[in-house]
């Protein structure tokens, strides 16, 4: 499915949507104290690279990617409706965020996601995301699986 991936602020309308909907989606599968995830005004603040897929116009997936400076970064708030899962979307926003990263110096990408979540954990190891120990703010925590990739 062609989509089309634009940047966009974390805290628009359409991204903020696109979050609680995340939000919404995990909150019922984890406990509080295996959530992480970051507010759009936090991702404004830590100065996230934010990017919505939009198919015929329609907000479709978001995700972003945080940048440490020291050659790293992180997939955060990445996520596809469900209507639109099994399409290659996922896969588009992947390939575009990593590009994002590369192009700015990152030479490695990592992440965090949850062990219910069957579909991101094939999508990453099928684009070669291996699993790694926490990472940053994270700490190990049995429902939650951890990924890098170099890039």
């Amino acid at each position: 499915m062609p989509a089309s991936i634009a940047r966009e602020r974390p805290d628009s309308a359409d991204a903020a949507a696109l979050i609680g909907e995340l939000e919404r989606y995990v909150s019922p599968m984890y406990p509080h104290d295996a959530e992480h995830g970051l507010s759009p005004a936090q991702l404004v603040r830590t100065g996230v690279a934010f990017f919505i897929a939009r198919v015929d116009g329609v907000p479709a997936g978001c995700g972003g990617v945080m940048l440490d400076g020291a050659g790293a970064g992180e997939v955060v708030r990445m996520y596809v409706r469900p209507r639109y899962r099994g399409r290659g979307l996922g896969r588009q926003m992947l390939e575009h965020l990593e590009s994002y990263a590369r192009e700015h110096g990152a030479r490695a990408l990592r992440l965090k996601t949850g062990i219910y979540q069957l579909e991101a954990l094939s999508l990453y190891e099928k684009h070669g995301y291996r699993e790694v120990r926490a990472f940053g703010p994270y700490r190990d925590h049995p429902l939650n699986r951890y990924y890098e990739k170099q890039l």
